[in-house]
């Protein structure tokens, strides 16, 4: 598939500007120099914009990279690999590391119980186990929360304003991701108390994609929900294509999701919640226990609508669901 292609030269370009200098040479930084390594999963070209944010943050807090800051990015699409790069980090001894999510913390974790982490979208972390409670994190773990079963109620809900007449949904879960249970529960009981059956389908790769339509057709369900994840987020073109294909009308959780062509998003801020990790970052820096840092939640929440993917489903959707937007992308 000419899309595969495209992710593997991108990964193996990105892998061998970031990663593939020799580990004596990254590890001889000036003093006063401090070293944070990013741990991203999926394809790095979907990580630009929380770069961008997690950047303009330490900016704002007066770190300059290659003066006082050196980020290390780590990119995979394989769990397996997922936990080398982290052993990798470790290694080098960095001062702290960024794991966005519940998936990259759950390998952080692992590998460390010393070099602060710090996270920004995190789903469950007192459910997950990460952090003790959002107010004592205790431990070396720390950051900002999304709230993500939440979310799924009010996503599934939104789904069925757009939809009105849907007695089926089909739910996309990622089950590499830590809380793919928790979101599934979550979206059933939300299916139930809309009187939608929810069918799931587990979807890790691409390759799973095709499957998981071939199921939602099956059911004759009426509209797709897709488990925002780090993963689900790399493949999220083909995703929104393949939807638009089968005419099902598509609930994801990220901007980028309908950029790419899906319907509808419903989700936080992730650029807003990056960007306040910066301010975690600096705190630990200076001296601060992640253990004594209280986890904050999600204070902006976004709702997207595409309404070109609209027309081209033959969708009518109800005028108070457009005024509700914050964003409607033509």
């Amino acid at each position: 598939m000419q899309y595969d292609q495209l992710r593997r030269r991108e990964f193996i370009t990105l892998l061998g500007g970031m990663v593939g200098w020799p580990l004596a040479a990254r590890a001889q930084q000036p003093a006063g120099v401090f070293r944070i390594g990013f741990l991203g999963f999926g394809a790095a070209s979907t990580w630009s914009n929380r770069v961008k944010a997690l950047r303009g943050g330490l900016r704002d807090l007066g770190y300059a990279e290659g003066k006082n800051i050196v980020i290390e990015f780590r990119w995979t699409e394989t769990t397996e690999q997922l936990r080398e790069l982290a052993t990798d980090l470790v290694r080098m001894n960095v001062d702290l590391i960024f794991a966005p999510s519940s998936t990259e913390v759950e390998v952080a974790r692992q590998v460390t119980n010393a070099i602060p982490i710090v996270f920004a979208t995190h789903a469950d972390p007192v459910g997950l186990g990460h952090v003790a409670s959002l107010s004592r994190p205790g431990g070396n773990i720390t950051g900002l929360s999304g709230s993500g079963a939440d979310l799924a109620v009010k996503a599934l809900e939104i789904l069925k304003e757009a939809v009105p007449y849907a007695t089926r949904f089909a739910v996309f879960l990622t089950p590499s991701a830590p809380w793919h249970r928790s979101f599934s529960q979550a979206a059933k009981d939300a299916g139930a108390n809309l009187g939608v059956q929810v069918h799931t389908a587990l979807v890790e790769t691409v390759e799973d994609l095709d499957p998981a339509f071939a199921m939602a057709l099956r059911e004759r369900v009426d509209g797709i929900f897709v488990q925002p994840t780090s993963l689900s987020r790399s493949y999220r073109v083909p995703l929104a294509e393949l939807a638009l294909k089968h005419r099902l009308p598509s609930m994801f959780g990220g901007r980028e999701y309908v950029e790419a062509g899906g319907l509808i998003s419903y989700a936080t801020d992730y650029d807003d919640l990056t960007r306040r990790a910066a301010a975690y970052i600096d705190k630990i820096l200076k001296g601060a226990k992640p253990a004594d840092l209280p986890i904050e939640l999600a204070t902006k929440y976004l709702l997207v609508i595409n309404v070109a993917t609209a027309k081209k489903l033959e969708l009518n959707l109800p005028w108070f669901l457009e005024q509700r937007a914050d964003e409607v992308i033509e």
